[in-house]
């Protein structure tokens, strides 16, 4: 850690929920506050049952100065969400996302395209949330699904240098668009990875497995990696095992933060970084 740096904290809260206090800011993650045994709906008559109890419930969060959704899926976005966060929030998400948002009475959804950004300010600093590619499925597959948002968080001092940056992949699979964010990103600080090698209808596998959450970690190379959604609805088919004997293989293994529900990861800045908006 870099003298004279705060540190912060991810708090990983169950499935792709976490939430991340760093800098004077604190953010939650495609919010999802079912209980085991409730089903997430998934649209077209898709649902998935949860097999775990998040580590909160959305009573027990501390005040929000924002959450970044990937995605309009019922394990991302759920109704315990829906009924009970501050509907003054801004929500950060895709466009297609931010409308419906919209429509449930949360005003303040901000809807990014890919590549565009979006400022938060605070008291010493300020927030730049990036949209960057991530894919659900391909072909006539991935035209039935919502589109998804993977993020890239920067948080800068009042001098406008970065001190650290977070990215979270989204629901996604590895495709080639994935390939320009390290070019646009070289120094990711945590990757946070959504992993479990989802199958809908047991066939269409539209989430990274543990081999593609490994090839990400390779293409992203973050300083520390934060696997998440693995093991927590019945659509899962890989499990946090299976990524980690894909890591252990790879020159990366060491860099994983395992966490258990409740369970939370320290975050401090490596060195000081560009100003937001720098962009090879």
């Amino acid at each position: 850690m870099m003298p004279g740096h705060e540190t912060g904290s991810v708090l990983f809260v169950g499935n792709a929920t976490t939430l991340i206090r760093y800098h004077g800011f604190t953010l939650l993650t495609d919010p999802n506050f079912l209980h085991r045994g409730q089903r997430a709906y998934l649209g077209y008559g898709l649902s998935s049952k949860r097999l775990t109890d998040p580590a909160l419930t959305v009573g027990e969060l501390p005040p929000l100065d924002a959450v970044v959704l990937s995605h309009m899926h019922g394990d991302h976005w759920d109704r315990v969400a829906r009924a009970g966060l501050d509907k003054d929030v801004p929500i950060i998400t895709t466009p297609e996302a931010a409308r419906a948002l919209r429509r449930q009475g949360f005003e303040a959804a901000v809807g990014l395209g890919t590549w565009h950004e979006h400022e938060l300010t605070g008291p010493r600093g300020s927030l730049n949330v990036t949209a960057v590619p991530a894919r659900h499925a391909t072909g006539p597959v991935g035209r039935l699904l919502p589109p998804v948002m993977g993020s890239v968080l920067e948080f800068a001092e009042e001098g406008g240098r970065v001190s650290l940056r977070v990215h979270v992949s989204g629901d996604t699979l590895m495709t080639g668009e994935l390939d320009e964010i390290p070019r646009r990103f070289p120094d990711i600080d945590l990757g946070i990875v959504h992993l479990g090698g989802t199958r809908l209808l047991g066939l269409v596998t539209v989430t990274m497995d543990g081999e593609q959450g490994a090839n990400w970690v390779d293409l992203i190379r973050p300083r520390k990696v934060l696997p998440v959604h693995y093991d927590d609805y019945t659509v899962f088919h890989s499990s946090l095992g299976d990524f980690r004997e894909h890591m252990e293989q790879t020159a990366y293994g060491g860099r994983v933060a395992y966490l258990r529900r409740g369970e939370s990861l320290e975050i401090a800045p490596s060195s000081p970084g560009p100003a937001p908006g720098r962009r090879s």
